[in-house]
């Protein structure tokens, strides 16, 4: 599926397609965040709350590979199509669903099409355009993916206050449709041409998945649920560590593993996948909690505080749909990631330093740099690893390096968590001490917040600073870590063409 083989008209009507896609697909990942209480308010069941994002994130980073594996194999079209199916299929079941157990199951079935819908857009872009024409298109879908992280929660808070929590599902159906439509009539259909000589790789995708099931229940539920040194928990770790020993025997001696062990053996690809998954930890582990912190310290109510990370959504556009323009001129790109690592240290050092007397106008500059440091590197990782392969197994790589950014962000996100609700609960008892009572520190609200006396409120929030503030720092040594290690990417020129 050459560029030349499609007209001009047809190519821009297949991107606009891919954008949606990879759009909701990537906006399903945190548009429930802010509606969680209000959600399991409704139906009845606080204490299942944390699975209707763990079943998203579960069968999405599951059914990454296997969309890349098969998409090589037995071409694009139809797996985006069936991808867009299952995904409009589980936003329904997440609409009309009366129980937790009909929400769960639609956040799963959600997920199996989630899983294909990034993969799969940025492999079809790979197959459209060559290296030295994919950089500005992938910067405007880098656009795409980091302002439906950012703007996830912001939509969610406004659906569930105006509309009720069902759109931040219903809102799906039509974008869902109209990418379903285009691909059906516009996206060409290209096989591999052996591929009926291919045996599926069913031990390998047995390995993996069980791995990453049992790598996102650790970090879903450990520290919250059960504790880190529960013998759920430490099962579940023990599960993970021979599971992936497992899959490291399966994939060495597999004909057409699911994810070739020799994808990490070119440096790009090794080196690209780190920083990504380094990169993803450190977004996550900030887009999770500062929209709290913004509510207990500076006393914002929901919505305002969703409104505070438009700064970062700003910085990550711009750059984004910049990069990628740069890339495709100059085609040599490494000193772009490079740059965004440097600068996202930067960024999480100065959010360091917060105190509860920063100012909102100093706190968005701060995110403002922090998504103009994401936004010139992440999807250049994605066109440096997609240059390094042929199209052959261009879905392979891409879904392998997405995989692990996807683990990276659920990774981030939890550990950052767990983290913070630590350092949380040590300095509550030094600034709050016997303040509030029976009140666990782990459980307070902004709404219970706002109810303390001043003296209490005060220090609560410094509490709530004090503990936040080092988890941005401890990041810091993690990009400084990604910075070093792509100096030494190899200087590669994208290509004229596809290989």
């Amino acid at each position: 599926m050459e560029m030349h083989a499609l007209s001009r008209k047809a190519i821009l009507t297949v991107f606009a397609a891919l954008m949606i896609s990879m759009f909701v697909g990537s906006l399903d990942q945190t548009i429930v965040s802010t509606a969680l209480p209000t959600i399991v308010g409704e139906l009845g069941a606080v204490n299942h709350m944390l699975w209707i994002t763990t079943a998203y994130f579960l069968t999405s980073t599951i059914t990454m590979p296997l969309y890349g594996k098969l998409s090589d194999l037995y071409g694009r079209k139809h797996l985006f199509c069936l991808a867009q199916v299952l995904f409009i299929i589980g936003s329904t079941i997440c609409a009309l669903g009366n129980s937790m157990t009909w929400l769960i199951a639609g956040r799963a079935i959600q997920g199996l099409g989630g899983g294909g819908q990034m993969i799969l857009a940025q492999s079809i872009v790979a197959d459209i355009f060559p290296p030295k024409e994919r950089g500005k298109y992938m910067g405007i879908m880098g656009a795409s993916f980091g302002v439906s992280m950012v703007i996830g929660p912001l939509l969610g808070g406004l659906f569930t206050e105006y509309l009720g929590w069902r759109w931040c599902f219903w809102i799906n159906l039509p974008l869902g449709a109209i990418a379903l439509g285009i691909a059906m009539v516009a996206l060409p259909h290209r096989a591999h041409p052996d591929a009926t000589a291919h045996a599926f790789d069913t031990a390998g995708t047995v390995c993996m998945s069980g791995s990453a099931l049992c790598l996102i229940l650790v970090t879903s539920l450990g520290g919250s649920t059960y504790p880190w040194t529960s013998p759920e928990i430490v099962g579940l770790l023990f599960g993970f560590a021979a599971l992936v020993g497992a899959f490291i025997m399966v994939e060495y001696r597999a004909a057409d593993p699911i994810i070739p062990l020799r994808l990490f053996c070119n440096r790009n690809f090794a080196l690209c996948t780190a920083a990504g998954l380094i990169i993803m930890v450190a977004m996550a582990g900030v887009i999770s909690y500062l929209p709290t912190y913004f509510q207990i310290v500076d006393g914002l109510d929901a919505t305002v505080a969703g409104y505070m990370t438009l700064p970062m959504m700003g910085g990550m556009m711009l750059t984004s749909v910049v990069a990628g323009f740069v890339a495709s001129k100059a085609r040599s790109v490494k000193w772009m990631p490079i740059l965004s690592s440097a600068i996202v240290s930067v960024a999480l050092g100065l959010l360091a330093t917060i105190t509860v007397d920063t100012s909102l106008w100093q706190m968005g500059l701060m995110l403002f740099l922090l998504g103009f440091g994401i936004g010139i590197g992440q999807q250049i990782l994605v066109l440096i690893v997609q240059n390094e392969f042929p199209v052959a197994i261009v879905g392979t790589a891409t879904a392998a390096n997405n995989f692990f950014r996807e683990i990276g962000g659920t990774l981030g996100g939890s550990l950052i968590g767990s983290l913070f609700s630590t350092n949380l609960a040590t300095k509550m008892g030094e600034y709050a001490g016997n303040m509030l009572g029976s009140v666990d520190a782990n459980s307070l609200t902004p709404s219970l917040v706002r109810t303390l006396d001043e003296g209490t409120r005060t220090c609560v929030q410094h509490a709530y600073n004090d503990a936040l503030a080092p988890v941005f720092a401890w990041l810091v040594p993690l990009t400084i870590l990604a910075f070093v290690m792509l100096l030494f990417l190899k200087k590669k020129r994208l290509a004229e063409t596809n290989q």
